[in-house]
């Protein structure tokens, strides 16, 4: 048996900090992690440095920010670097068995990134010519390219039951890899798992059971908030975009949207218990660090809007949940820790945890040391669409490059951000303090939105809405496999 720990880290897709019964929620199910929480630190202010899949997840497996790693955007086709380690490299040269279940998102898809192995959920995206594990593993069992047949969109928030066996569910199946991939671990080696799950990141494919479960218990789901300030009469164009997209939802559509998201956090929520379960049965949970976190969150329709891509609270602030080996005082148990923290920071906090010297590369650092940050920094888009956040864990800024649009919000006593301080005289001290501290970390083109010291930005446009020919993306039958081809994997 080996003396140093093994570390599982779970993430999923599109999960908010919000969505947790042990941080207030009055809704969402979550009986597994609000005890995992309980077992360690919850960190309240942990934030994506960039809230969109691909750059998150080069933040996480390089422990690198975006202006080190290159992307800021959603470049499909930008391999992971080169000359910085990875968290499963890193933690293989230490002498552990890596090994990954689930949506990697990197490019090639089958580049394994320093695991051993990965088991690999794509969500279907065989424009480069892959077909993932997932989708072989259906064809096994009689379902070849039928996946899509729910006709739900992989960015749309129109739901429908899951249509066939539960077992066949991606949840299930990434649950029932990770088991699998526990029980044939080298015993004589510790071992790094990462657990990758797609939801509850759309298409909305609960299980029945989740929907009825919500609906035996008369759980009411909650409404969306909506803050003031989306009222304004002549919104920057990044805002006019994200609200054009919920402009299509009447009420009864989108609380049949929020039902589904929060039945697909249960099932995930559910299905950790066997991974925990196998933990134990195989006598390792007590040696095991874990790790519960989300590449970013989904606005559900607060403020009208939908989806990631923004730094309000319910799509940048995401979970962060971290459980020590048995008697571990650095994470210790019921305790929350609201230092500001993001996805650079799992890498060195999980090889301190484990003993393991932190590549010279990595700029977090460890969630568990004495180094707190005064600020973070968030970057999402470059040109019109570009959005830039500075946050000191109790005032928040927001700022739209197309429009110079600047908002403030104090997410200690408004954590909805309900009310826009950026006009408030009393706060334009901190307006001022927040606003130097986000010119001093542009680069890469954002200088040109300063002249004398102040911002200027970019002109304001009109957003236009265009026809939709593509549904958003949606993936279509993939039996005989469709072609190879260059198109992009999202087109709004």
């Amino acid at each position: 048996m080996p003396k140093q720990p093994n570390v599982l880290l779970i993430s999923t897709d599109h999960w908010p900090a919000s969505l947790l019964g042990v941080a207030g929620h009055p809704a969402i199910q979550t009986p597994t992690l609000d005890q995992l929480a309980k077992n360690g630190t919850r960190f309240t202010n942990c934030y994506a440095e960039c809230p969109v899949c691909i750059p998150a997840r080069r933040t996480l497996m390089t422990g690198t920010t975006p202006r080190t790693h290159g992307d800021r955007v959603f470049h499909e086709t930008m391999p992971m670097p080169e000359n910085l380690p990875t968290m499963a490299q890193t933690f293989r040269d230490a002498g552990y068995q890596a090994y990954a279940v689930g949506k990697l998102h990197v490019y090639p898809q089958r580049n394994r990134i320093g695991f051993d192995d990965v088991i690999l959920d794509e969500e279907g995206r065989q424009i480069y010519g892959v077909i993932d594990d997932y989708e072989l593993w259906l064809g096994d069992r009689g379902y070849t390219g039928r996946y899509f047949e729910h006709g739900m969109s992989n960015n749309e928030y129109s739901y429908r039951t899951w249509f066939l066996p539960e077992e066949t569910h991606a949840t299930n199946w990434a649950v029932n890899q990770m088991c699998r991939t526990i029980k044939r671990r080298d015993q004589e080696k510790p071992a790094f798992w990462y657990l990758s799950f797609r939801h509850p990141h759309p298409p909305l494919l609960p299980l029945k059971s989740y929907i009825d479960l919500y609906l035996d218990m008369e759980i009411e789901i909650d409404e969306p908030y909506i803050g003031d300030w989306t009222n304004e009469p002549d919104p920057c164009f990044s805002m006019q975009m994200t609200m054009a997209r919920g402009k299509k939802f009447n009420r009864e559509q989108i609380r049949a949207a929020r039902l589904a998201f929060y039945a697909l956090c249960t099932h995930i929520d559910h299905q950790l218990r066997v991974v925990i379960g196998t933990l134990r049965e195989e006598g390792v949970l007590d040696n095991t660090i874990i790790c519960f976190t989300s590449d970013h969150g989904d606005m559900l329709g607060n403020h009208g809007m939908w989806a990631k891509r923004l730094f309000y609270e319910n799509s940048a602030n995401i979970p962060m949940l971290l459980m020590g080996v048995k008697n571990d005082d650095r994470v210790g148990h019921h305790r929350m820790d609201d230092r500001l923290v993001g996805w650079q920071d799992v890498m060195p906090t999980l090889l301190d945890l484990a003993g393991i010297d932190v590549p010279d590369t990595v700029d977090g650092t460890s969630m568990v040391g004495k180094q707190k940050r005064d600020w973070f920094y968030g970057e999402i888009d470059e040109g019109p669409r570009s959005t830039r956040m500075i946050h000191d864990a109790h005032y928040k800024l927001v700022y739209y490059s197309a429009g110079n649009r600047r908002q403030l919000f104090d997410t200690e006593a408004d954590p909805r951000e309900l009310i826009d301080l950026a006009d408030s005289p009393q706060h334009q001290d901190v307006l001022q303090r927040l606003t130097d501290i986000l010119i001093s970390q542009l680069y890469g083109g954002d200088e040109e939105w300063v002249e004398d010291g102040k911002l200027v930005g970019l002109p304001n446009q009109l957003h236009e809405p265009r026809p939709n020919r593509t549904l958003t993306s949606q993936r279509g039958a993939h039996w005989p496999p469709p072609p190879a081809s260059n198109m992009q994997q999202i087109e709004w």
